[in-house]
């Protein structure tokens, strides 16, 4: 077992398809859109159905504005490393810190020769990929002073000037899957980057224990590399084979392979809009909450810091100055209400909450104890995440086209279809994971903390009175959504919906975190 602790990424990988331009270009936008963290595109230079990778995903870093981006993965034979370095740190500049840095050894020889490059045997390949990282690293370190210096065997680079040096430490993902590549992966890259279809059973552990091993006798930690894995499936109703089925089962797949092979980035190859949307609002936030929940009960290593990374976006970790879980006095601080309100309509009074009995001073808690209550916090905070993305939606919308003045009209008609379809399924997917919380919540917590503490009951009671409501709040989400794909002038009345989510929910999140959090740990229900 292998959880190395790191907060969990989900990204897309794109087909870079020539024929349709427009369309490879909208499905990296459409998973910035709908909350995904990382957007990716392969690289095969020759192959002319597709388009250039790095034009390409300059293109879409001029579209975009928080996704990250890479090639999955470069195709290093057709891309000097020295160039490379360079070309990586103008995007991650121009991108604001949005690129990473996928490498791989070479496959199809034949159509590399073709191209111009040389062909190189399995074991030449591994030589000159380490080599190709030290130049690349090289070029990056603005630091040290005096020219880039290798003299490789594949690779050589005499004296020349550094940098530009990247807007953040870009971090170097290698596509490894042998033996030698992988021991690579262990002593010089940031992450591993295979495809689960090219792997065979047990092969995930394999490689980890190789990877382990050679970062270790590097003198690294085996968590400075990350563990990503290029995934593909299909949602249907019912399960039939891994990573096909409903997105529980998803969920419940991908959690495990998190907690057992410690693969912290999932980025599903698929160009299907549906499937994304479904991908974002539905499988990562439950992914987040069942890892999450192991590893607040202990059953893997506490969390490290990451390395340099895309940030996720949806449901991010709990921030450790509010949701701490150390042992003695209780140290989970409920997330205030800041009084700040969108709406002008009020759907409750909130001066007759009820309020449970005061915490006893003198008590401690355990770690375990103080988990539950900081593992309610950060499911609020996953929602408060996706509150403030469905703003942040309703902007793009309103405005039409994120980039218009560069774009054509015809593309900015498009696209503004585009966003009001898009808008429509997010909030309908976050409606979703609202209301499911809510379901949970009061068909088993509740019931428990009533049996536990009978103080705690016209405080549970206040708590489902209010999940009613926000569910009538919601369904006038729904409403104004329908609306608005059906008016142009729509845009105000959506707005005014969603500022009424807003205000509800949010007091709603604060409330119960003030009421709760203590409760739960004193009482001890997971």
């Amino acid at each position: 077992m292998s959880d190395y602790g790191h907060d969990l990424v989900f990204g897309s990988f794109v087909t870079p398809s020539a024929d349709n331009p427009d369309r490879a270009v909208g499905v990296a936008v459409l998973a910035e859109q709908v909350g995904l963290d990382l957007v990716t595109f392969q690289d095969h230079p020759y192959q002319p159905a597709f388009l250039d990778t790095w034009t390409l995903l300059s293109f879409v870093a001029a579209r975009t504005g928080r996704v990250h981006l890479a090639a999955n993965v470069t195709n290093l034979p057709l891309r000097p490393p020295a160039v490379l370095a360079r070309s990586v740190a103008s995007l991650d500049l121009l991108s604001g810190g949005r690129v990473s840095l996928g490498l791989g050894a070479g496959a199809f020889w034949d159509a590399i020769e073709a191209m111009g490059g040389r062909r190189l045997t399995p074991g030449q390949g591994v030589r000159a990929l380490e080599e190709a990282i030290e130049v690349v690293r090289q070029l990056w370190d603005v630091e040290t002073r005096g020219g880039v210096r290798v003299d490789g065997e594949f690779y050589r680079v005499v004296g020349a000037k550094r940098g530009p040096a990247p807007a953040h430490a870009v971090p170097i993902w290698l596509g490894a899957y042998k033996p030698r590549m992988l021991q690579l992966t262990g002593r010089r890259a940031d992450g591993w980057l295979p495809t689960l279809g090219y792997l065979q059973p047990g092969d995930l552990t394999k490689g980890n224990a190789i990877i382990d091993d050679a970062a270790q006798q590097a003198g690294r930690s085996p968590q400075d590399v990350r563990r990503l894995l290029n995934i593909a499936g299909e949602f249907s109703t019912v399960g039939r084979g891994p990573l096909n089925g409903p997105a529980e089962q998803w969920a419940e797949e991908l959690a495990e392979l998190a907690l057992e092979e410690g693969v912290g980035t999932f980025i599903l190859g698929s160009d299907d809009p549906d499937g994304l949307r479904r991908f974002a609002g539905e499988v990562a936030p439950a992914v987040r909450e069942l890892v999450a929940a192991e590893r607040d009960r202990g059953a893997a290593p506490e969390r490290t810091p990451a390395p340099p990374e895309p940030e996720p976006v949806v449901a991010p970790p709990v921030r450790a100055s509010r949701a701490t879980a150390t042992g003695g006095a209780f140290a989970v601080v409920p997330t205030p209400d800041d009084g700040v309100r969108r709406s002008e309509r009020q759907v409750w009074d909130e001066s007759k909450r009820p309020t449970g009995p005061a915490p006893d001073p003198e008590r401690t808690y355990t770690p375990q104890e103080q988990a539950t209550g900081a593992h309610l916090v950060q499911i609020h905070d996953g929602l408060r995440a996706e509150l403030a993305q469905i703003h942040d939606l309703i902007e793009q919308v309103a405005a039409g086209e994120i980039d218009a003045g560069a774009a054509r009209s015809h593309i900015n008609t498009m696209t503004m279809r585009q966003n009001r379809w898009t808008l429509g399924v997010y909030c309908e997917s976050y409606c979703r994971i609202v209301t499911t919380h809510h379901t949970i919540e009061d068909q088993s917590l509740f019931p428990r903390l009533r049996a536990r503490d009978a103080r705690l009951g016209p405080v549970v009671d206040r708590l489902e009175q209010e999940h009613h409501v926000i569910h009538d709040v919601l369904e006038g989400v729904d409403q104004a959504l329908v609306a608005y794909v059906g008016s142009p002038d729509g845009i105000t009345e959506l707005r005014a919906a969603v500022d009424l989510l807003t205000d509800a929910l949010l007091s709603h999140l604060s409330y119960e975190e003030r009421e709760l959090v203590e409760p739960l740990a004193r009482l001890g229900i997971a």
